[in-house]
């Protein structure tokens, strides 16, 4: 009996040798030289349960409060400070033909019951507003 609690021990010492090891060699394999790359393991974790922008967000419809269709986001931007800071929402239009895109600050924009909403707006108001164009 005493053998087996051993060869026990001994397993959970190799794994969690072994489990250190891998943590330690992912943590180099992120690394070019002494320059961090990527993110770590714990903040890869943080990631996976973030927003995807492709599945997510892009090509989404966008309502206002009191649920109607205004229109779908098109694009994320983030600007030269690297911050995230509006996204550019197609108003009107079909398949991008004819449509007017304007860019809102993503800190108005909600999830309500699934949906992305902007709260208070309206198609005619975001047709009113400046038309986004990209920088040439």
């Amino acid at each position: 009996m005493t053998s087996v609690l051993r060869r026990g021990t001994m397993r959970i010492m190799v794994l969690v040798a072994f489990m250190s090891l891998m943590v330690a060699a992912d943590s180099s394999a992120q690394t070019a030289g002494s320059s961090l790359v990527s993110v770590s393991v714990a903040e890869l974790r943080e990631v996976a349960t973030g927003w995807s922008a492709k599945k997510q967000i892009l090509g989404k419809d966008v309502y206002n409060d009191a649920g109607d269709k205004i229109g779908d986001i098109n694009d994320l931007i983030v600007t030269p400070s690297r911050s995230l800071s509006y996204a550019i929402v197609g108003v009107d239009g079909f398949l991008g033909i004819g449509e007017h895109n304007v860019a809102v600050p993503v800190s108005m924009f909600k999830q309500q019951t699934g949906r992305i909403t902007l709260p208070g707006a309206t198609k005619d108001a975001l047709k009113a507003t400046p038309k986004f164009e990209y920088a040439k």
